[in-house]
């Protein structure tokens, strides 16, 4: 009976300490935050925001498995998926998303106005319907945006093709970021003389067919921040350099990949700036009182071997001044 007995209570001990062991184990991983990611595109300024972010909570005391968990998901620009991602990161009850392009912020808001959204590399998110104004967004969402220095960049193409008449620029007609900064290009170009001939593509397979209908009309191609055209440089470049028309492109991710200069931000210090609002957001601020930042430093880039292979001599008082890069 004693045994019995004895067994008996060692049971009950046994299960009362399991018991206690696991509610222990629920509240450590209860004090663990997931942040959702949704990256719309794979391509290197996409990539290196991620990478700035990541670093900036890092460095905050925010590290990966130990007390934050970052559950990447990429679109790789499909839209349906990019939905589909949004839903199943408020089905699982995440505590903040982490957007990364305009597709990718504009399908976590349609998916949820409670969760915080922090977003990064959406060059308007006033006219994305993200916001309701960059100094005070009133909603759940907050973050930078990566609008492009347009006007820089026409300048940039003065500087390095004189006798430039005519500029076509190439997106994504779908792409709100890249609708903004078409009309941008439009504005900055009337002011230089410059006219004009846009051209819109709605997949990668149409980038050569869409080059060759303007190649001969042309004397420089603009390649904005746009996802698509980003994701596929060597196809834009490959069209480009037998008329050996230089390609101005919106950031230095797709000068390095299939251009041949660009005036830009730097996507990893994008990145770090939005996860540094991140962590104000963990900590208890309120996306709706914050606001939308911008980078305001930019870096010349020249992409030398691309320069070369078209025959384009660029002056010594940009290459003084630039990074110069190489293709990948």
């Amino acid at each position: 009976m004693k045994a019995s007995k004895w067994l008996n209570i060692l049971g009950i001990g046994i299960v009362f300490c399991g018991s206690f062991l696991v509610g222990c184990s629920k509240q450590e991983n209860s004090d663990v935050k997931t942040i959702g990611v949704l990256q719309y595109m794979e391509h290197a300024a996409l990539d290196a925001s991620y990478e700035g972010f990541v670093a900036a909570l890092e460095a905050e005391g925010y590290v990966d498995g130990e007390n934050i968990k970052f559950d990447l998901k990429n679109a790789q620009g499909d839209m349906a998926t990019t939905q589909t991602i949004a839903k199943q990161f408020v089905s699982n009850q995440v505590d903040m998303i982490f957007a990364i392009a305009t597709g990718a912020a504009q399908a976590a808001y349609n998916a949820t106005q409670e969760i915080p959204i922090v977003i990064t590399a959406v060059t308007d998110p006033v006219s994305a319907e993200l916001v309701k104004d960059w100094d005070v967004t009133g909603t759940n969402v907050t973050g930078t945006s990566d609008l492009t220095p347009v006007e820089k960049q026409m300048n940039l193409i003065k500087e390095l093709v004189p006798n430039a008449k005519t500029i076509g620029v190439i997106y994504t007609t779908s792409e709100v970021n890249s609708q903004v900064q078409v009309s941008m290009a439009k504005e900055a170009a009337k002011s230089l003389g410059y006219e004009i001939v846009e051209v819109g593509i709605t997949s990668v397979n149409d980038i050569p067919i869409a080059v060759s209908s303007i190649i001969d009309k042309i004397d420089v191609m603009y390649a904005p921040t746009d996802n698509l055209v980003a994701s596929a440089m060597p196809v834009l470049w490959n069209a480009c350099v037998e008329k050996k028309v230089p390609v101005i492109t919106g950031e230095e991710g797709m000068a390095t990949a299939g251009g041949v200069a660009t005036e830009g931000i730097d996507y990893y210090q994008l990145g770090y700036e939005t996860g540094l609002m991140a962590v104000e957001v963990l900590e208890g601020k309120d996306p709706s009182t914050m606001s939308i930042n911008t980078l305001e430093n930019t870096t010349l880039i020249v992409n030398q071997q691309n320069a070369d292979a078209i025959g384009l001599v660029i002056p010594e008082d940009i290459l003084s001044e630039a990074e110069i890069v190489e293709g990948d």
